[in-house]
Formats: C-alpha cells, sequence, structure tokens
C-alpha cells in the first residue's frame, strides 16, 4: 500500500523555527526516517529594509510560530515530529491520539510560490548503477557511476574515476546526464 506524501503544519515555540527545522532534519537523519519525512520549510518571503539610506534585504517569516513538514504520516513520522525539541503540536489535529489533516495541494502550492519556491515534480531518467556524464562544475566532462539517488533533495551521488581513485560527489539532477 502506497502511502501519500502530503504537508502539514507544525506549531513551534515563539522564535524557534530554525531550531526545530535543524533538530527535525538531524532527528531525520539519525533515526533513518528520510523515507517519511521529507521537506521541513520555514515560511518566509524576501523584505527590502532601507535603513540609514542603505537598502537591506531580510526575510521575514510570513508565519511566525510554524513550520511546514511534508511526510508520509505514519505513527513512527507522527511521534519523531511531535517529539522534536521546540515542538508544541501538529495543526489540524482533533486531539485525543487522532492524526492531523494535512494541507490541501492548493494551500501548499500558494505558500511555496510565495517564498519564490515549486513543488518538486523531478523527472529523473537513470537508475542507480547506470553511467552519466557530469555537465557542470569543476568535474565537467567526467563519466561516473550513480550510487544513489535523494530524490526529497533533488541530489544524485556520482562516482567518478580522478587519478585512479573513486571519488564521490553529491550533484543536483541537473548537474548530470544518462550516457547513451
Amino acid at each position: 500500500m502506497e502511502m501519500e506524501k502530503n504537508w502539514y503544519v507544525v506549531h513551534t515555540y515563539s522564535g524557534y523555527e530554525n531550531k526545530v527545522k535543524a533538530n527535525l532534519e538531524k532527528r531525520v537523519e539519525t533515526m533513518g526516517m528520510q523515507d517519511k519525512i521529507f521537506r521541513v520549510v520555514i515560511p518566509e518571503e524576501e523584505e527590502t529594509d532601507i535603513k540609514e539610506g542603505k537598502k537591506k534585504t531580510v526575510m521575514r517569516k510570513t508565519f511566525p510560530g510554524y513550520v511546514l513538514v511534508e511526510l508520509i504520516m505514519t505513527d513512527d513520522s507522527w511521534y519523531v515530529v511531535r517529539n522534536t525539541p521546540g515542538v508544541t503540536g501538529f495543526i489540524g489535529s482533533s486531539g485525543g491520539g487522532a492524526k492531523p489533516t494535512p494541507l490541501l495541494p492548493e494551500e501548499v502550492e500558494f505558500i511555496l510560490k510565495q517564498m519564490g519556491m515549486k513543488e518538486q515534480r523531478v523527472d529523473v531518467d537513470f537508475e542507480v548503477g547506470e553511467s552519466v556524464t557530469v555537465l557542470e562544475g569543476p568535474f565537467a566532462h567526467f563519466e561516473g557511476k550513480v550510487e544513489e539517488i535523494e530524490l526529497d533533495k533533488g541530489k544524485v551521488v556520482v562516482t567518478v574515476d580522478m587519478f585512479g581513485r573513486e571519488t564521490k560527489m553529491e550533484l543536483s539532477f541537473d548537474q548530470v546526464e544518462k550516457m547513451d
């Protein structure tokens, strides 16, 4: 049964949004939850401040005290998020152990668009074990082998042969191309 990934709103202590994001990302890693908890986003938008004739761009939190989390709702993922330091709970939970309701796709799209982000829709035309060519960066034109694909991060780990030694590197999907 394929569980669906959705976006949920998590309430945090005021001013703890960045800490919650960092704590949650660390917990996801240490508890091996990468297949259930994906992106953690602090809704914010760019704002230009002009002080003493100097223009400065600052990021302002759109919803202070809230963090968006993209996850597949299971007992495990729910527990991990709820018990992250700084988290006070999920929005849309009726309490009594009831799981919260996810945001509607159009709500997510609106918030991400405001932030200049888009819902990730990535088509990867290569698989683990396949040969790819690095398109840009210091390793442009190098050939490598795909070691792992991290869909949630939009990254691919590729091994290239450099001076007779295998070197692993993390690249974004658009930096590699499948070899014919």
